[in-house]
């Protein structure tokens, strides 16, 4: 797929039509890591939660409550 380069206020950028974000499975506001290789090759990468905030929650509970003692030695 071919995009040009277009001015956007004081910047330059890429407009990605819904079909490309639908592809890459991102939406607006999505954050991505750019990447800029030898050669000149940028590659946007998502940046995705490895869980969500609701596990991550329950995970916190649970590794606070099976080292408790662990926790009141330490403080």
């Amino acid at each position: 797929m071919v995009k040009n380069i277009t001015k956007i206020g004081n910047s330059q950028g890429l407009i990605f039509d819904t079909a490309l974000l639908e592809l890459a499975g991102l939406k607006a506001g999505d954050a991505v890591n750019v990447t800029v290789h030898a050669g000149g090759s940028i590659v946007l990468t998502p940046l995705r939660a490895a869980i969500g905030a609701e596990e991550a929650g329950k995970a916190a509970k649970q590794l606070i409550r099976c080292n408790a003692r662990l926790f009141k030695r330490l403080a």
